[in-house]
């Protein structure tokens, strides 16, 4: 049998930081890209379904993948269009505000997908994974990866940006989280999709979809919601260079603990916390060359004893 493979779903994007309104670094990004790119590295499996421009920026992010261990078999170039770009801009608490410069005309997905076995995990999220524009695609895809047998992770990850458009997209949104084994969301999150801000009462409205949920807060404890109860655990302080693929990183450390074999809940949760600590310490999206360094021996030697 094959190894589990790490199927990301999402938008490319260059991502170009700035601080005190100076450029500080220039990187391939992208809330599920940033994920699976952080999944290559550590050496698990991976392939990254997107779109990008058939321009220097689309040839910077496949090389990019290429790079850090994930396929770029799947990515969609689409030619004499331009690749997406985003400038994050960080606040006084290293906080990002995002602007984003798209050709939307470029949005398809109508390349050769990746057939999706029963081992699989599918990581998919943000408004890429609800653009009516690829939503057939995109839906066609997480439901032949559930009739597979695939584990879906769901990463809501609605911005405020899209409030408008929430009464088109929530069929769309609600249907993932149908179709996920699991769902991450940020307290943020929910308050823009469903005007709730406590996590019971989220968990209640979610559970109608899936019974697993996580919901996370910022500083604040994380709650893991299932069936047989809730669960908090301590957000573990940090001093930041940059926030900017916190949450991405969240959800690759769950995915990697999950990956291998680890199952109980509070060290999943470790896991991932370790991973979105490893990124805010740096300008960049991905985990350090130190953290896997850190995964390739440390780890490995407690995780065997």
């Amino acid at each position: 049998m094959d190894d589990p493979r790490v199927i990301g779903i999402g938008e490319a994007v260059l991502d170009i930081l700035f601080k005190n309104d100076q450029p500080q670094k220039a990187v391939p990004g992208g809330s599920t890209f940033n994920s699976v790119v952080s999944l290559g590295r550590a050496g698990m499996p991976c392939i990254m379904i997107t779109e990008v421009g058939d321009d220097h920026i689309g040839d910077m992010i496949c090389s990019y993948l290429t790079q850090n261990g994930v396929s770029p078999d799947y990515v969609c170039r689409h030619r004499g269009s331009k690749s997406h770009i985003s400038l994050a801009f960080l606040n006084e608490r290293n906080d990002a505000n995002y602007i984003f410069y798209k050709d939307h005309a470029s949005l398809a997905l109508d390349g050769i997908l990746p057939e999706i076995k029963s081992d699989d995990i599918v990581l998919y999220g943000s408004f890429f994974a609800i653009n009516p524009a690829i939503r057939p695609a995109v839906a066609s895809l997480l439901q032949k990866a559930r009739k597979a047998g695939a584990w879906l992770y769901y990463d809501i990850n609605f911005r405020k940006s899209h409030i408008a458009e929430r009464p088109a997209v929530l069929p769309f949104i609600e249907e993932n989280m149908r179709l996920a084994n699991i769902v991450r969301g940020s307290i943020e999150d929910f308050g823009y999709l469903y005007d709730l801000h406590d996590g019971e009462a989220i968990y209640v409205r979610v559970r109608t979809f899936c019974d697993t949920l996580i919901v996370t807060d910022g500083a604040n404890p994380i709650h893991v919601y299932t069936p047989e109860g809730q669960e908090s655990y301590p957000a573990r302080p940090i001093e930041t260079v940059s926030t900017v693929g916190a949450g991405d990183n969240f959800n690759a450390g769950y995915i990697y603990a999950k990956l291998q074999g680890i199952n109980d809940q509070a060290s999943r949760i470790d896991m991932a916390q370790r991973w979105s600590r490893d990124v805010c310490r740096q300008f960049g999206n991905n985990i350090s060359d130190e953290m896997v360094e850190w995964l390739k021996h440390e780890y490995l030697d407690i995780a065997k004893h």
